[in-house]
């Protein structure tokens, strides 16, 4: 086993114990606090969620966009989280205490842990960082978005505090039941239009919160992490602030990085070879099909043969998700619980100096805070 599946495996032996002892909190609040300083609800916040893996000049673009037009507001990233699985169930390029560190590096002011995107599906996330943001009584949400026709329609009715859903092939404004778009929408556009329907069924009233930022072009993660992978950070240094650059430099050197495509085989074979099929099937995003054609073609010797046993989804990351959920091996009433509780606590990954973090804890005096250790 190699030192970063080791770093891997502990990880998700870690993270998997913080998933159980959140699921089973309800959130914890204050029972007293500085109704005073709570009316006053200075300074602002900017709560943003990257997964910052890495942090590049587009994520850096969008961060001051939002702090120059907001100058006095605390920006607080929202960076996920356990199992270090992005929604496409990948494996993140760095710790999530890197990603952090590179965040607090370029201007974010407080960065706090989100919810597990890589062993959830796309709506459970959606709702849980809707439920983040209305903890953090948020102020103001930064987006980046893809110019395209029809999309400024959507924002201005987002902009108003109108839902927009997703559905097949058109988007629907809730309010109006009007559809605004034909078809389908970008990556980034649908994220957008999926969280306002998230905060609008928790219950947040996100009118006039939204700060839409347009993507510059000449940014590409997926190059980026090839670059990263391929050790030729030269060809994408212009892509990267030169704080990431140092981030990742220090955590490569330390043999933290790259995690990206590292996955802990030994406790995916171990779940698919040693789990039944009842444990197989209640294991978070897992199908009955799925844990019947593991049951089935086990024992497994390779991640190869696993993967053909997972059946498709409809999404084109389902495969790589699921890879993700036998690897945390995390069931879904666990999960159910998880998101029901969210946040139990908010967790701070990384701070500006204790002024700042002071600052933010006054902002909101009804919610726990526990520091990353």
């Amino acid at each position: 086993m190699s030192h970063h599946e080791k770093l891997i495996k502990k990880i998700m032996e870690r993270d998997k114990k913080i998933i159980l002892s959140d699921a089973s909190k309800k959130p914890i609040f204050k029972e007293q606090f500085n109704a005073e300083l709570s009316s006053k609800k200075t300074p602002k916040i900017i709560a943003d969620f990257t997964e910052y893996s890495p942090l590049h000049k587009g994520h850096l673009h969008c961060m001051m966009q939002a702090k120059n037009a907001f100058p006095d507001a605390l920006f607080v990233a929202v960076v996920p989280g356990p199992t270090e699985r992005s929604g496409r169930g990948l494996p993140y390029i760095m710790t999530r205490q890197a990603r952090a560190r590179s965040a607090i590096s370029v201007g974010a002011d407080v960065v706090i842990e989100g919810p597990p995107m890589g062993i959830m599906g796309s709506g459970q996330y959606s709702i849980c960082l809707a439920k983040m943001f209305k903890a953090l009584d948020a102020d103001i949400i930064p987006r980046g978005y893809q110019p395209v026709e029809g999309f400024d329609l959507i924002m201005e009715r987002i902009t108003r505090g109108h839902a927009v859903a997703p559905r097949p092939y058109k988007m629907v404004d809730l309010k109006t039941r009007e559809i605004l778009l034909e078809g389908k929408l970008q990556e980034d556009n649908y994220v957008i239009a999926s969280l306002s329907k998230s905060l609008k069924k928790i219950g947040f009233d996100f009118k006039d919160k939204f700060f839409f930022v347009k993507r510059i072009e000449g940014v590409s993660g997926t190059l980026i992490r090839k670059s990263i992978l391929d050790n030729n950070l030269e060809l994408v240094k212009d892509m990267l602030p030169p704080e990431t650059i140092e981030v990742l430099r220090e955590e490569i050197e330390n043999n933290n990085a790259p995690l990206h495509n590292i996955r802990s085989e030994e406790l995916i074979l171990e779940t698919v070879n040693e789990t039944s099929r009842d444990e197989l099937f209640n294991i978070s995003l897992l199908n009955e099909t799925t844990a019947n054609d593991i049951i089935n073609n086990r024992p497994f010797h390779s991640m190869e043969d696993v993967m053909k046993s997972i059946s498709q989804g409809f999404s084109t990351h389902h495969k790589s998700r699921v890879l993700s959920s036998l690897e945390a091996k995390v069931n879904k009433e666990t999960i159910s619980k998880y998101i029901e509780n969210y946040p139990s606590l908010i967790r701070v990954l990384n701070y500006k100096d204790k002024h700042v973090l002071q600052e933010f804890k006054n902002r909101i005096p009804h919610r726990r805070l526990q520091i990353w250790q």
